[in-house]
């Protein structure tokens, strides 16, 4: 009878407690990564480099091809092997002279400056600018709603702010931006001769947001700017006193030939499935008015460290991580559509896509551009990771650059999202720089990834 006892007892003793087993060693790998980043971390470092030693990195530009070399002497030091470069054609535009605008309302004697920047792509005014009155719309549909008649020969002033009460700030930014990216495009029909668009910021300051536009199909290219959120709330309301003002603005931007440029690639081999990868990526290249350190300094540091702490973990991942380092995301996604390209031709097996393009703010958790299966799958990996104040698993938006990859090869793909709140202040200004990332912050975004990346390898991807 003891000896049935014994056994029963030994049973039940297995039962209860390979879970929590298997569970602690999960607990202790992730608390290793995560004291690693925030004792030994080299995120910070690396972003204050790229910032401070290269600065914006506009694709085609010098800047842009000196963070390719950085980037692959990071991924050399970091420990990843190999690491190689991809070619991709990017296109090529140049700022030129510090834009100018300001508008005068008659009978005064001193003209009302505003801080304007030309939007990625624009067309240029000429050297001597160009001087109209204005008309001010809140959306595509208004302006279709005037006309010709009311909008010809004049300069459109496309005044739709981000919605404050939307809690998701990328929803907002969602909900605005396609004046910026369609604008010129759309009031080119009616005859205007330039657009100015209120910046994609919920912060109501004097720095004006660039970002890409689109001529699309457009018969004539006009001018497009963006107006700071002050500059915007002070030139409606001078429009309501004084309709008939009228605005200068000055830009002498170029389109060139698109130019040769790369993808930065490094590896940690898989021990069991060395064909099979599970990617992580972020945007190597940036606007060209900051420092690029949110976006998307923070996201490239945020991948190449995860990839740092797995290592300096002593973990072996049985398939492959691969690192990419995107170029030309802001403008065009060349660098994305290429690895997808080339990834298919290849038939490589893609297991799951990983982004960081949304800030270094302090982690909130992933989303899942996947079938319900793969979602349910993140969801499960969630108690894991609540003593570090991620919260949210379940279906979101991959990102852009791995946007391709499920385009070709039906790869799921998961997006890293951070607090957003802050993110719009700095997003594509000149005030995305170095000293607006918080360190700790920064080293919780690369263990939160690796910590995602060591679950997924070990338990997850087939």
């Amino acid at each position: 009878m003891n000896y049935l006892k014994n056994v029963l007892l030994i049973i039940i003793t297995i039962a209860f407690t390979c879970p929590i087993t298997f569970a602690q060693e999960d607990s202790v790998m992730i608390r290793t990564i995560f004291d690693k980043a925030l004792n030994e971390g080299k995120a910070y470092e690396a972003l204050t480099e790229l910032c401070k030693d290269i600065g914006g990195r506009l694709s085609g530009s010098q800047e842009a091809d000196q963070a390719v070399i950085w980037g692959k002497e990071k991924l050399e030091t970091f420990g990843l092997a190999p690491v190689y470069l991809q070619e991709v054609m990017v296109p090529k535009w140049t700022r030129g002279e510090r834009e100018v605008a300001y508008y005068t309302v008659k009978g005064s004697k001193k003209p009302s400056d505003l801080a304007v920047c030309a939007l990625g792509g624009s067309v240029s005014t000429g050297k001597k600018g160009i001087m109209a009155e204005v008309v001010e719309v809140k959306s595509l549909t208004e302006l279709k709603e005037l006309g010709e008649d009311k909008i010809k020969g004049k300069i459109v002033f496309y005044n739709r702010p981000m919605r404050a009460t939307l809690i998701s700030t990328f929803r907002a930014y969602g909900g605005a931006v396609g004046q910026r990216v369609n604008g010129a495009k759309e009031a080119s029909k009616y005859g205007a001769i330039a657009v100015v668009v209120r910046s994609m910021s919920l912060k109501i300051d004097n720095e004006p947001h660039t970002g890409v536009m689109r001529y699309g199909d457009a018969e004539t290219k006009i001018p497009a700017a963006a107006v700071s959120t002050l500059g915007a709330e002070n030139l409606s309301k001078a429009l309501k006193a004084n309709p008939n003002l009228k605005m200068h603005l000055r830009m002498t931007c170029k389109n060139h030939e698109d130019v040769l440029s790369h993808n930065v690639i490094g590896e940690i081999k898989g021990s069991e499935y060395p064909d099979k990868y599970i990617v992580i990526g972020a945007h190597l290249d940036s606007w060209d008015l900051g420092e690029g350190a949110h976006d998307d300094g923070a996201g490239i540091v945020h991948v190449a460290e995860a990839a740092r702490l797995l290592i300096a973990a002593g973990y072996q991942p049985k398939h492959t991580i691969r690192v990419v380092f995107y170029m030309n995301e802001e403008n065009g996604l060349a660098g994305g559509k290429k690895y997808a390209e080339e990834a298919s031709n290849k038939n490589e097996k893609h297991l799951v896509a990983i982004e960081s393009d949304s800030g270094g703010f302090t982690p909130r958790g992933f989303g899942a551009d996947a079938p319900k299966e793969f979602v349910e799958m993140l969801q499960g990996h969630a108690a894991l990771f609540e003593d570090y104040g991620l919260n949210y698993f379940g279906k979101g938006y991959g990102g852009a650059d791995i946007g391709p990859l499920k385009e070709k090869m039906e790869t799921p793909l998961i997006g890293y999202i951070p607090d957003s709140q802050r993110y719009f202040d700095y997003h594509h200004a000149r005030t995305d720089v170095l000293e607006m990332v918080n360190e700790r912050e920064l080293a919780m975004g690369a263990a939160s990834i690796a910590a995602l990346v060591y679950l997924l390898d070990k338990y997850e991807a087939q």
